[in-house]
C-alpha cells in the first residue's frame, strides 16, 4: 500500500525564506523606531522639532492623496531622467571603449561635468528650459548618467581578450564580438551602474524640485518647510525613500531575470 505525502505549500515556504532573509533587518527597524517614539515622549519633544513615527504614520494616512499625486510628479522626473541616462550612457560607453580618440575628448568633458555641483546647474537649467518637467529631468539625467558610463565601459573592457582574439580568428563579425562578448560579460557591471544611476537619478529630481517647480515631493518638502509642518516634512521624506527603494528593486528585479547565471545579483526581496 503506497502513502501519498503531500508536498509543502510553496507560499509558505517562501514566506519563510522571507522572513529568514529579511526578519534581521526588519527587527533592528522595529527597535530603532520603537526608540525614537519613547524618546519623542518621554523628552516631550514638540512636533514641529522631531515628529514621532507614529505622528508621521498618522500624517501619510491622513494626507496620502497630497503625497500621492506628489510623488507621481516626482516618479515621472526620475523615470524620464533616468531612461534618458540610459539612452545615452551606454551608446556612449560603447563609443568609449571602440575609440581611443572618443575617449580622449569625451571623459575630460564628462569628468569635468561631473564635478560641477549639480545645484549650479538647476538655475541655468530652468532659464533655458522654463518651469516644466524638463529641468528637473535634465538634472536627473546629469546625476545619473555617470556612473552608467562608467561601469558599462569598465564592463566592456573586462572581456578577455584571448576570448576575442578567438571568436575572431574563426570568423566573427565586430558586431558578433560585442554581442556575445563584450556585452555579456559587462551586463553585470552595466546593472551595477544602473542601480547606482538610479539612486542618483532620485536626488537629481528632487534637486530640481528645490530650485524650481509647483509640484513633486521636494517642492512639498520646501512648503511644509514654510509652513512648520514638519509632520508632513518627515512624511515626504519618507515617501521618496519608499520610491526610491522601490524603483532601485525593480531595476535589480530585471537584472535577476536577465542574469539568472549571476549570484551576486541582489537587491530584490522575492
Amino acid at each position: 500500500m503506497t502513502t501519498i505525502t503531500a508536498a509543502p505549500p510553496a507560499a509558505s515556504s517562501k514566506l519563510a525564506d522571507w522572513i529568514t532573509r529579511n526578519g534581521p533587518v526588519l527587527a533592528i527597524f522595529a527597535v530603532i523606531f520603537a526608540l525614537w517614539e519613547i524618546a519623542v515622549r518621554a523628552l516631550n519633544i514638540p512636533d514641529y522639532i522631531l515628529p514621532s513615527p507614529s505622528v508621521i504614520l498618522t500624517k501619510i494616512w491622513v494626507s496620502w492623496q497630497l503625497l500621492l499625486v506628489n510623488a507621481f510628479v516626482t516618479f515621472q522626473e526620475i523615470l524620464f531622467g533616468f531612461g534618458l541616462s540610459v539612452l545615452i550612457a551606454i551608446p556612449l560607453a560603447v563609443a568609449v571603449v571602440y575609440s581611443r580618440i572618443f575617449e580622449r575628448v569625451a571623459f575630460p568633458f564628462m569628468v569635468s561635468l561631473q564635478t560641477i555641483p549639480k545645484v549650479a546647474l538647476a538655475p541655468i537649467l530652468v532659464m533655458w528650459l522654463g518651469y516644466g518637467i524638463l529641468p528637473k529631468v535634465m538634472v536627473a539625467f546629469l546625476i545619473s548618467f555617470f556612473p552608467i558610463v562608467i561601469n558599462s565601459v569598465i564592463g566592456m573592457r573586462s572581456a578577455e581578450k584571448e576570448m576575442i582574439y578567438l571568436v575572431q580568428s574563426m570568423g566573427a563579425s565586430e558586431l558578433t564580438t560585442f554581442l556575445k562578448i563584450r556585452l555579456p560579460k559587462a551586463l553585470p557591471s552595466i546593472f551595477g551602474g544602473l542601480k547606482v544611476g538610479m539612486g542618483q537619478a532620485v536626488v537629481g529630481a528632487t534637486v530640481g524640485e528645490f530650485i524650481a517647480a509647483e509640484q513633486g515631493l521636494g517642492y512639498l518638502q520646501l512648503i511644509s518647510q514654510v509652513r512648520l509642518d514638519t509632520p508632513l516634512l518627515f512624511a515626504a521624506v519618507v515617501v521618496l525613500s519608499l520610491l526610491g527603494v522601490l524603483l532601485f528593486n525593480v531595476v535589480a528585479w530585471i537584472e535577476r531575470i536577465a542574469l539568472p547565471w549571476n549570484r551576486i545579483a541582489t537587491g530584490v526581496a522575492e
